[in-house]
């Protein structure tokens, strides 16, 4: 047997991390059980259909690396489908005619009045034409296993394999909603986690059987982990920066604060300094006057030492360059900026008693 699960968001927008570790989790069964994953977009219910929500889906999914092998497929473009399995369910599958022409199979309602699927029935009848062997799914769906059985019984079949996972639930233990922030992949891009941690936070999840509290601080160290790994190249691209301000950003927590770091150094605040702080700025302009153009770690990390060694206000200095009370290591905004820029930046610091 060729396993085959699928992942089945409605189109309300950008992924809840509950259904983004339903999208990892299928994914991740799927390829260790050389199966495929199949994208399905249940949009059977009109009122939850949101413009764009679809490309959000596919942009959230794509960020995350999760690949489908099939679809997406739209549950609006499959009504023969569904057909089908009415004319089944009604002829021999003791479903029922309402007078408003609607579909009932006790006291579930398979068909609306206006002749579309509903949920329920759709969900059913595109499983079992889809080959899906198995379904796995948040445990909140639980209550909809023993009906979706029956319904699958009245249109000639039998329900795949269906596994509930626990739910990720926000660091007070209710469940995850806007109102604990973070509770979406896009919020994760806009917070600046990189895919990479995000990725690897939900496969560290794996399919947990209980329901599992988000761990922000879990996150945050995959997230460090992952600007670490990045190449020079790839941090540069994503904190908006040129490739030979890297070594400046490796110290970032997020994306975003690499962002601002990057900024601070090709942009910095004019800032007002005291008079004691002349003195360390004239004597970094002689000390890197006398250096190279560029300068490798060794010869910034030197020039840092030599002012330190004098009792140089370095906090003066740092702002000098970047406007900035707080930032990268000094050594590496000093080797970030070739000599004329650098000399440049304490010439025009203002010094004012």
């Amino acid at each position: 047997m060729t396993v085959r699960v699928r992942f089945a968001p409605s189109p309300t927008g950008s992924l809840h991390l509950g259904n983004a570790l339903a999208a990892v989790a299928n994914r991740g069964f799927a390829d260790e059980h050389g199966g495929a994953l199949v994208l399905r977009i249940d949009d059977t219910d009109p009122s939850r259909i949101v413009p764009g929500g679809e490309a959000a889906i596919l942009a959230d999914l794509e960020w995350l690396e999760v690949g489908w092998d099939e679809g997406p497929l739209r549950q609006s473009e499959r009504g023969d489908v569904y057909a089908a399995a009415v004319r089944v369910a009604e002829t021999m599958g003791g479903a029922t005619r309402d007078s408003d022409g609607s579909l009932r199979l006790g006291e579930v309602t398979l068909l609306r009045a206006d002749g579309t699927a509903t949920y329920q029935l759709a969900s059913v009848a595109d499983d079992l034409a889809l080959g899906i062997t198995h379904v796995i799914r948040g445990s909140d769906h639980r209550p909809n296993e023993p009906l979706q059985r029956r319904i699958a019984r009245a249109i000639g079949g039998e329900l795949p394999e269906v596994r509930h996972i626990g739910l990720l639930l926000g660091e007070d233990g209710k469940k995850l909603s806007k109102r604990h922030g973070g509770s979406s992949v896009a919020d994760l891009r806009v917070e600046g986690i990189p895919a990479a941690a995000a990725r690897a936070y939900l496969e560290e999840l794996g399919l947990p059987a209980h329901d599992v509290r988000l761990d922000r601080g879990r996150l945050g160290r995959l997230a460090i982990d992952a600007i670490t790994a990045m190449s020079d190249e790839e941090l540069a691209a994503d904190a908006d920066a040129p490739p030979e301000l890297a070594r400046a950003l490796r110290g970032a927590r997020t994306l975003v604060e690499a962002r601002a770091m990057a900024r601070s150094i090709l942009a910095p605040e004019p800032v007002d300094l005291p008079v004691p702080a002349r003195p360390t700025l004239e004597r970094f302009a002689e000390l890197r006057a006398a250096a190279p153009d560029r300068l490798d770690e060794d010869a910034a990390r030197a020039i840092v030492r030599e002012l330190k060694a004098v009792g140089g206000d370095l906090r003066a200095l740092r702002l000098a360059l970047t406007g900035a009370e707080r930032g990268p290591e000094l050594w590496s905004v000093v080797a970030a900026l070739p000599a004329a820029e650098a000399l440049a930046r304490v010439g025009r610091a203002s010094v004012s008693g």
